[in-house]
């Protein structure tokens, strides 16, 4: 097996992929224990979970390898790597089943040489992300910073995978250079660091993880309620400095207060149920009708949000709508001695205009986790040269300043490991790209075993009229086990499976779908 990979900009060769789907897991529904046959299903159903966990103990076999022509010159501008003995164990999988019910293997689409993948991880991807893709076989560089941009440049020309978090900027001057670049895994939420749209029309695909730290964030905003309601912050600095200071004045219980969350998302959801267990009343507005949980209630502007809130907490993305969001009018909309809390993005409050409305003692206090500029590393950095305001942020005493670390827990991060390593090895090696969010997500079942012969094609190309004609013409001499084709604005992924192919079929249909007009990037992972 190998891979054939072509990117429409340049002629360079790409090493190969594979990795078996995942897929859904099948329940099946006991019968009621007073129901006549109930012992019977039980003990069907205890003897058919022990079969399944013998076949799945047993190790997969080595894939079958489609010998290399010869003849074939690999210095031209696609790649055929073969590895003849290269032996591959795959990750968990979904299973086609026999008449019988039992599962058959996944067959491996990756005997070639792992270690020519290049994967460039930044910023101190924890650790369960990097055994992931170890365990694959790729060569994996770790790094726990992120780098300056000529340094970047320097290192993306060579790797065909590459992650982040939120610090590297992946800009178009810098995505130019990565002639190589199959996939991007951003190991965080927010994927704005990265030039989406060029990704996309070059073929790269985008993965991060949206919702696997959630809790975290959700957690953190309760917590800063608490710590701005009790004035914890001065009664700790005071202590600190030999000062005893027991007052009340001011300080709050949270039960019966009202907190507004704007942006009713995973993460607004969460903090929903949190809040409300902790006795506070809950209202929240976004741009489209959501179903709210609980008691809460969804309110038709932002305006009535916060004309009504105690606790303001934002949850939004950054777009160019969401910008200062929170400026001088809103400031003025809240009640007076609120309190605003903003864990998303640091474009979204208008900072200046918060150092105001705390100076005059308009609201009573804020929290922030995100800024507009925030540092590369860690180190004294968060100043006035990074944002002119940055000083007199840092004087209020009644504002929490926090370095992004929303999402900074353990368990956030060994979720986020896993959830976008396991999305990384899918793509490289099945082109499965269910949860990228620049490209169409297009799945398909894993080939098994029984099909020692079947090559599956990739194509991204332009979503132009005549391709999928075009591409049916290559196609139509072979026969085409399984098909699907998505779009998402003007660009289209295709993956086809077909049968009894010949390593010079493969070699002619990873050609002539390269030659048409339309195409963006071929792969053929067989």
């Amino acid at each position: 097996m190998s891979l054939l990979c072509c990117r429409s900009d340049s002629s360079y060769s790409t090493p190969p992929s594979k990795s078996p789907l995942q897929g859904p897991t099948i329940h099946t529904c006991l019968h009621h224990p007073h129901h006549p046959t109930y012992r019977q299903d039980l003990a069907d159903r205890v003897g058919k979970r022990f079969l399944k966990q013998r076949l799945h103990s047993r190790k997969m076999a080595s894939a079958r390898d489609i010998s290399q022509p010869m003849g074939i010159d690999r210095t031209v501008s696609y790649s055929l790597s073969v590895s003849p003995t290269a032996t591959f164990h795959s990750p968990p999988a979904s299973h086609s089943f026999l008449a019988g019910g039992l599962p058959r293997r996944p067959k491996p689409l990756k005997p070639f040489n792992t270690e020519d993948i290049k994967i460039l991880l930044l910023e101190n991807v924890n650790q369960t992300g990097q055994d992931i893709l170890t365990k694959q076989g790729y060569q994996v560089e770790f790094l726990k910073t992120s780098l300056p941009e000529d340094q970047l440049i320097e290192k993306i020309r060579d790797v065909h995978v590459i992650g982040i978090r939120s610090k590297t900027k992946l800009t178009e001057k810098v995505l130019r250079e990565a002639k190589n670049l199959l996939v991007i895994g951003c190991f965080c939420i927010g994927t704005n660091q990265v030039d989406l749209e060029y990704a996309a029309k070059h073929g790269i695909a985008v993965f991060n993880s949206p919702f696997a730290n959630s809790r975290s964030v959700a957690e953190l905003v309760i917590a800063e309620i608490i710590f701005l309601a009790r004035q914890l912050g001065d009664r700790s600095n005071e202590m600190h400095k030999g000062t005893w200071n027991k007052v009340s004045s001011k300080c709050w219980e949270i039960r019966g207060k009202t907190l507004g969350i704007v942006g009713y998302g995973h993460i607004g959801s969460q903090l929903s149920v949190l809040a409300e267990a902790m006795g506070m009343s809950v209202i929240y507005y976004d741009v489209i009708t959501l179903m709210a949980i609980g008691t809460a209630k969804q309110v038709p502007t932002l305006d009535d949000l916060l004309e009504q809130a105690d606790f303001i907490t934002l949850h939004v993305p950054e777009t160019p709508e969401t910008k200062n969001m929170i400026s001088a009018k809103q400031f003025e909309r809240m009640k007076k001695g609120a309190y605003l809390i903003n864990a998303s993005r640091g474009t979204v409050v208008d900072i200046p205009a918060l150092i105001k409305a705390s100076r005059g003692g308009k609201i009573a206090g804020a929290a922030l986790d995100v800024y507009p500029n925030e540092p590369a590393a860690n180190g004294d950095y968060f100043n006035s040269s990074l944002n002119h305001w940055g000083e007199e942020l840092c004087s209020l005493s009644n504002v929490i300043l926090t370095p992004h670390i929303g999402g900074s827990t353990e368990e956030a991060q060994r979720a986020i490991g896993v959830e976008v390593s396991d999305a990384l090895v899918r793509y490289i090696n099945q082109g499965t790209t269910l949860g990228s969010v620049n490209l169409p997500e297009v799945n398909m079942r894993s080939l098994t075993q029984d099909e020692p012969n079947h090559a599956r094609v990739i194509y991204i190309h332009r979503n132009v009229p005549g391709v999928l004609r075009k591409v049916n013409e290559i196609l139509a001499e072979h026969n085409v086990d399984k098909q699907i084709t998505d779009s998402k604005g003007d660009i289209a992924y295709l993956m086809a499976d077909v049968s009894n192919v010949k390593t010079e079929d493969i070699k002619n249909i990873h050609d002539n779908l390269d030659s048409l007009t339309s195409r963006i990037l071929t792969r053929v992972l067989y």
